[in-house]
């Protein structure tokens, strides 16, 4: 039973659907002239003016990406690169995704390389025990002195919490900062909304192909490309046309039922909010319980192993994520974690996605707290 949707859920059928059509109609290359490039060229046109009507743009703000890595990549370097002259500070919380903190961290290191004297510095600001911003510290670093861009995330994909954007949108608009959104987790499961300059979203969280990302500038953000020129300006190499279809077929099928999908999704992590909280002793709920995204659940179990766990419960039919480390290799704690001052170990991520039923949550609960108990006396702590 997978139960760890988050940036890989089940390819949604009408996407599969697309994606085989886009395969026979558009395997062409889109920059070419002829009649099969032509195809392929309208299939990529249609995608980015779908994903440009669900989140309130224009198509020609919309660039579709590689990935979801490489879209938060881009902006971040772009952006901060094309506001240097403005400064070269990028402010971010302290819980976004690793691939913005270190894009940030990168741009704010080239800007000291290249301007003399330069006092850029990548300003981390902190969260409470839920997972959200301190908006007055936000608020203050935003409208320093020469920041280049800010970034914050719509919600949280570990947590589910989500961040008063349309505070720190303001406050960034008043300071003249541009404010990146990392709507990852979000876009296809919530309105994300329009308090944002660049926003950056994932196609495998909603249901869509892998190896796609979405990036979209409004225009008037100045950037500017620290990578060699190619036609494709933001993604030098072109895009793949089916994965960029059926994302965006996808996004189209996940928006016209997200309302329907919310009420059920959320009835069913209240269940386990408060279902794991009575079966299984030491554990903590963690993220807004109100606040938050619709399917997004983590909880931590003290004197367990997350991936000892994450284990045991695979071995019962379960897959689900922790929160403990991004891999079995990594061995470093949950940043997001860390920085909520919550249990960084022990940790189990839930995602629900569209097939999840209210059977798969009973069954989940009835064998949770037996894999619980079976790690705990594994490490010799069921006794505690």
């Amino acid at each position: 039973m997978h139960l760890d949707a988050g940036g890989s859920a089940r390819l949604l059928p009408d996407a599969h659907e697309a994606f085989t059509r886009a395969l026979a109609e558009g395997w062409a290359d889109p920059r070419r002239l002829h009649s099969e490039g032509r195809r392929a060229a309208s299939l990529l046109a249609g995608a980015r003016s779908a994903v440009a009507e669900v989140v309130g743009a224009r198509t020609e703000e919309v660039h579709l990406a590689p990935s979801h890595t490489a879209a938060l990549h881009a902006g971040v370097r772009a952006v901060s690169l094309g506001r240097r002259r403005a400064g070269g500070s990028v402010v971010t919380s302290s819980v976004e995704r690793a691939a913005v903190l270190e894009a940030s961290a990168f741009s704010v290191d080239r800007h000291r390389a290249t301007v003399d004297g330069s006092q850029a510095e990548h300003v981390s600001v902190p969260v409470d025990r839920l997972g959200r911003v301190d908006l007055d510290a936000m608020t203050a670093a935003v409208q320093a002195p020469g920041v280049s861009l800010a970034a914050l995330q719509h919600s949280n994909g570990e947590v589910g919490t989500l961040q008063p954007l349309g505070d720190v949108h303001a406050a960034a608009r008043s300071a003249g900062v541009p404010l990146l959104v990392d709507a990852g987790a979000a876009l296809g499961h919530v309105d994300v909304g329009s308090d944002w300059d660049v926003l950056v979203a994932d196609p495998a969280d909603w249901g869509g192909p892998g190896g796609t990302g979405v990036l979209v500038v409004r225009q008037g953000v100045r950037q500017r490309a620290d990578w060699p020129e190619d036609q494709d300006r933001w993604f030098p190499g072109g895009t793949n046309v089916p994965a960029a279809f059926a994302a965006a077929v996808a996004l189209q099928a996940a928006t016209a039922d997200r309302a329907a999908q919310d009420t059920r999704r959320r009835r069913l992590v209240d269940r386990l909010r408060d279902r794991v909280q009575a079966l299984v002793p030491d554990v903590d709920i963690v993220g807004d319980p109100d606040e938050r995204l619709p399917h997004v659940l983590t909880f931590s179990c003290l004197y367990v192993d997350g991936e000892a766990l994450v284990s045991e419960l695979d071995r019962a039919g379960f897959a689900v994520g922790s929160g403990s480390a991004c891999t079995s290799s990594a061995l470093e704690p949950s940043h997001v974690l860390a920085a909520m001052g919550s249990l960084t170990h022990g940790n189990v991520r839930i995602a629900l996605d569209r097939s999840t039923s209210e059977d798969d949550v009973e069954r989940f609960l009835a064998e949770l707290p037996t894999a619980v108990a079976r790690v705990r006396d594994a490490l010799g702590v069921g006794s505690l």
